[in-house]
């Protein structure tokens, strides 16, 4: 069975970064917008019984970039592929886990829902906001982690000398345990509280000894900044650290986050390429590519070998 990979508009330097890791040729697609904002997509290359992996991120404009990956995917199955695979570097609506307030969608649920019913056989995603939503998939759905790239490369580029990890809330404490183990640092727990749909959150405190400590804040995503602002300048402010870097998994920066982390206490920056940057200008910002460790999850997936491997921090 032929593998083939088919980009979407979303984040094409990904994509290419992932076929040279794979040694193959981008498949031939074509997707352009009528005046009516319809979309339009075709498939450019016979690929009737053959494996084909369908990358898309979350990009602006999001709902378009979705509703592409959904007519490529029921494209590919009306043009008998033998298996199809919605990779998301991030998923869009992933935030949307939970039924938190009265009469919402819990759209993450609905975008398994749809990826599916378009004729998906499998989903890949990186780095999920909560793990329950692997499981509103009603296909195999396999989570990568980032934490075993983003902590080879602290370990080889940066000196951790006197550093703490810091978890952003109790939700991102879940994931800090990951980088704890493979940097062998001491980790410490941000206690606030978020009400409502905005990013206002109220710090309660710190469960940890940071004090004189270099911090390094741990998150899966940003989209305002708001959140990690404010645990630097609390930090700073109230619990005497040294100086302040942070890790972002997924870069979802909204039009304003930019200029507002620039001006923020926080030095460095470190995240990966899941959606692309090349529109901001982070300061000091360092990205760690994931391309490779798609590209190997692809590989074993064509090739039928277990990807549990690559979740493993050495």
């Amino acid at each position: 069975m032929a593998l083939n990979i088919i980009g979407g508009s979303s984040h094409k330097i990904f994509t290419q970064k992932i076929c040279s890791f794979l040694g193959v040729e981008e498949t031939k697609t074509t997707s352009k917008i009528f005046k009516n904002d319809n979309i339009f997509v075709t498939i450019d290359e016979p690929i009737r019984g053959n494996d084909v992996f369908v990358i898309q991120t979350q990009a602006y404009p999001v709902n378009t970039h979705l509703m592409e990956m959904l007519m490529y995917i029921r494209a590919l199955k009306d043009a008998s592929a033998d298996r199809i695979t919605a990779v998301f570097p991030y998923m869009p609506y992933i935030r949307s886990d939970k039924k938190d307030q009265p009469r919402i969608a819990i759209t993450a649920r609905l975008v398994a829902d749809l990826v599916a019913t378009a004729g998906a056989n499998r989903a890949i995603i990186m780095e999920m906001h909560s793990p329950q939503i692997q499981g509103f998939f009603s296909i195999p759905c396999d989570h990568l982690i980032a934490a075993p790239t983003i902590v080879e490369y602290l370990k080889t580029r940066w000196g951790l000398a006197n550093y703490c990890l810091v978890a952003g809330d109790a939700g991102a404490a879940k994931m800090l345990k990951l980088y704890a183990d493979g940097l062998h640092l001491p980790v410490a727990i941000m206690d606030k509280r978020r009400e409502g749909n905005d990013e206002t959150v109220e710090i309660k405190g710190v469960i940890g000894n940071v004090k004189g400590k270099n911090v390094l804040l741990i998150d899966d995503e940003t989209q305002s900044g708001g959140t990690l602002i404010k645990d630097a300048e609390y930090l700073l402010r109230k619990e005497g650290v040294t100086a302040i870097d942070a890790c972002i998994v997924h870069p979802a920066l909204g039009p304003d986050a930019d200029e507002a982390l620039n001006a923020s206490p926080i030095n460095r920056f470190v995240t990966t390429d899941t959606i692309p940057l090349e529109k901001h200008n982070l300061k000091n910002c360092e990205v760690v590519s994931v391309a490779e460790k798609f590209a190997e999850a692809i590989r074993r997936i064509h090739e039928n070998e277990s990807i549990k491997s690559l979740n493993d921090v050495v």
